[in-house]
Formats: C-alpha cells, structure tokens, sequence
C-alpha cells in the first residue's frame, strides 16, 4: 500500500470514529431528541383526542361500554427531561410540559379530525356528564325511581338477582 492510501483510510476511520463518538454522546449521555408520548388528557378543560378500545380486538379492554373510552393529547418532549420510571408505575410523575422545559402539548384540532381522528369537545363533555347526573338522580316519590334502583348494578357489576330472573321470564315469553 502505497503512503496516499494510506493516509486515505486513516483519515476516513478516525472520521467515522469521531461522528459514532459523537452520536454516541448526543443521543446516549446527553439524551438530546424528542420523543412522542400519549398523555392523560381532561376532557372538561381540553379538546383531547379520544381512542376507544374493541373488545374483540383487545384482551385487556373493559367489558363496560362506558369504560373503553380514553381521552389523551400528544406531548412532544426531549428524552433528557422524562422521568426515569415507568409512566404506568403510580409513584411515577405524570408527564406534562412546563413552562421551563422545551416540550409542545397538541391537543385534537380541525386538522386531526380532517385525518380521521375523532375528538371530544369540552362543552359537549361536561353537557354529557350534567346530563348523566341528572337521569341517575330521582325525584323523591317516583315509581321509576325505585325500579332504576333495583334493577342497577351493585359494586362487582352484578344485577340484582330477582331482576335477571324477570329479564329471562320475559325473553321466554317472547318464543
């Protein structure tokens, strides 16, 4: 090999030596990129994104249709600033963007809804939520008031017991 050849490939491994040791030390010691992460979103006070899960699809979504619907916004955050716990884990901080960090927060907008994501509205939220109140509270003295109270759900999700057997009676009767 002659001495030009040499110098050639001394210059180019000392090269690619310095760019890995520099990415090295960019992305692994100092953590300096972003990362993507759904967070908790609220409802009331945000326009969040709003992802229902299909029992069919998912082992782990609840039986109770009023429990598959999550709501989440997207926070673009640098890696160095996440805590270093697992976000499932409760002692676990919840990660938002604070004033000081450089993080972006993107809550649902037109031009998600136009991609095909659905997205909830606030007033339409707490309307929802007023309204669900209402209909579970009873007026003193109504008959269906006490029939909405036998036929609820106890804590474990169970109906009452006479209710079910009334429930099968009837769909007997219907063949």
């Amino acid at each position: 090999m002659d001495k030009k050849s040499k110098i050639f490939f001394s210059i180019f491994f000392l090269a690619v030596f310095i760019v890995t040791a520099l990415a090295f030390y960019k992305f692994y010691i100092l953590k300096d990129y972003y990362i993507k992460l759904e967070a908790a979103c609220d409802p009331a006070a945000e326009k969040c994104f709003i992802y229902e899960c299909d029992p069919a699809d998912d082992d782990q979504c609840p039986q109770a249709p009023n429990e598959r619907v999550s709501y989440y916004k997207i926070i673009e955050k640098k890696a160095s600033d996440l805590p270093l716990c697992d976000p499932n884990d409760a002692g676990c901080p919840p990660i938002t963007c604070r004033t000081s960090e450089d993080c972006q927060e993107t809550l649902c907008d037109q031009a998600a809804e136009a991609a095909g994501e659905r997205c909830s509205d606030p007033e339409a939220y707490l309307k929802n939520i007023g309204e669900a109140e209402n209909n579970s509270g009873c007026a003193s003295g109504e008959e269906n008031c006490a029939a909405n109270d036998k036929a609820s759900p106890d804590e474990n999700g169970q109906g009452n017991a006479a209710n079910s057997s009334q429930v099968q009676n009837n769909s007997g009767a219907e063949n």
